[in-house]
């Protein structure tokens, strides 16, 4: 019975990270439900959130000036509710050159300030926008070009991180790629699994008021349009840049409120559940949901493992491969230092320093305990033979699958120092 929770826990895992993104590439080749993609220009109201931004609303202001949409279509709100700063009065400068400023002494968060702001809005599409994500000029055009198709209700643009000397902001890049690169295919395979809260338009009339406690609304209110029969799009032409994170501290707090939105999502999209919704659920189950739940499935993992060995070093053997490996196959793929492998206390940097290894990672570490478990006593002896040949394949791993999806060599990340 525990062999088969850890074959299926395990099973769980490396599709989630793996087996999900194989098969929707897959099938992207051979299934594509196009766009009616048109240039069109209807009404725009560009709504930004901005909170104690006065170091670069400014900024952000004249980065909308300079999009390339017409001028007198283009409706700019800025949200700055709650600031106690010098925001409002920044935005205030502006009102001469059309932007319209909403600033009340209270804070009740994005939520509400979006909901306020749709209200003031007199455009046919409105566009979200953080404060400190500056648009490329062909931002705006690009989204509402896909917004010709009837069937499409909203569209996300792409999300990218400027490449820092921090550790955060490249591992924080490598994530975004793959996520750009997961959203690319499930849009145009069937429809978009969310859409970044940084860069995204929807149609005015289908826009609902959205609970104020909700920790990633840009996601729910995407799905809920999902669920009810509308399309979302991803468009990758359609970019934001953002910087990373400040410090790795920061980073773990916004992945924690992620970690815990996605969470609240699945409660508030039971419906998305039902098989009965078609393939959008499929996607939504195995692109979302699964990865949320993996944590569980690794602690199932690990506790099967350690009903099942039947011998201590096994034991000892699969607590290693689990808890430590990663972090050395990581490392010496990287930078090739057996030494600087065992610094555990950057374990979570070494996790984020290079995607394509952690999957890999993942996916030995399951196979390796399953050996294990299932060897019993000889395991540990056949699994440190098998350690010497995991590392070159960490390296494999990162010409041949890295170069592929995001276009990059083995070193596109430099290794901590």
């Amino acid at each position: 019975m525990f062999e088969l929770v850890f074959l299926l826990s395990s099973l769980l895992v490396v599709y989630t990270f793996v087996g999900y993104g194989i098969l929707i590439t897959v099938l992207a080749r051979f299934f594509r439900r196009p766009v009616r993609f048109a240039q069109w220009a209807p009404a725009v109201s560009l709504i930004v959130s901005a909170y104690n931004e006065e170091k670069v609303i400014a900024e952000k202001i004249e980065n909308c000036f300079a999009v390339d949409y017409p001028r007198e279509l283009l409706e700019f709100i800025i949200v700055a509710d709650g600031s106690n700063d010098c925001t409002a009065e920044i935005v205030q400068t502006f009102a001469a050159h059309g932007v319209k400023l909403l600033h009340q002494p209270t804070r009740r968060g994005k939520i509400a300030a979006m909901n306020r702001a749709v209200p003031f809005a007199g455009g046919e599409i409105l566009v979200f926008s953080d404060a400190d994500a500056m648009l490329e000029p062909q931002a705006i055009r690009m989204l509402v070009a896909n917004l010709a198709d009837p069937k499409v209700a909203c569209v996300g643009g792409e999300k990218r991180i400027r490449q820092g000397a921090s550790v955060q902001a490249k591992g924080e890049g490598a994530y975004w790629r793959y996520e750009a690169y997961l959203k690319r295919l499930d849009s145009n395979l069937n429809t978009a699994i969310g859409a970044i809260g940084e860069l995204f338009a929807i149609r005015r009339e289908l826009y609902r008021s959205m609970d104020e406690d909700l920790l990633i609304e840009d996601f729910v209110v995407t799905m809920h349009l999902v669920a009810a029969g509308w399309r979302v799009v991803y468009e990758p032409r359609a970019i934001t840049w953002e910087n990373a994170s400040p410090s790795l501290a920061g980073e773990w707090q916004r992945r924690r409120r992620m970690a815990a939105g996605g969470f609240q999502a699945i409660g508030r999209l039971k419906g998305m559940l039902n098989p009965m919704r078609g393939f959008a659920a499929f996607q939504y189950i195995s692109h979302k949901v699964l990865r949320g739940l993996s944590p569980f499935f690794m602690i199932a993992v690990f506790g099967a493992l350690l009903i099942t060995c039947s011998s201590c070093l096994a034991f000892l053997w699969g607590l290693f491969v689990l808890l430590i490996s990663p972090a050395i196959y990581i490392r010496l793929a990287v930078t090739g230092r057996l030494g600087a492998a065992f610094e555990l206390e950057r374990l979570w940097v070494l996790t984020r320093d290079n995607l394509g290894d952690v999957i890999l990672a993942l996916i030995l570490v399951y196979v390796a305990g399953l050996i294990a478990a299932v060897i019993g006593s000889l395991g540990w002896l056949l699994l440190c033979v098998g350690f010497l040949v995991m590392v070159p394949l960490a390296t494999l791993w990162q010409y041949l699958v890295q170069a592929h999806l995001f276009g990059q060599g083995r070193h596109s990340i430099a290794p901590i120092e």
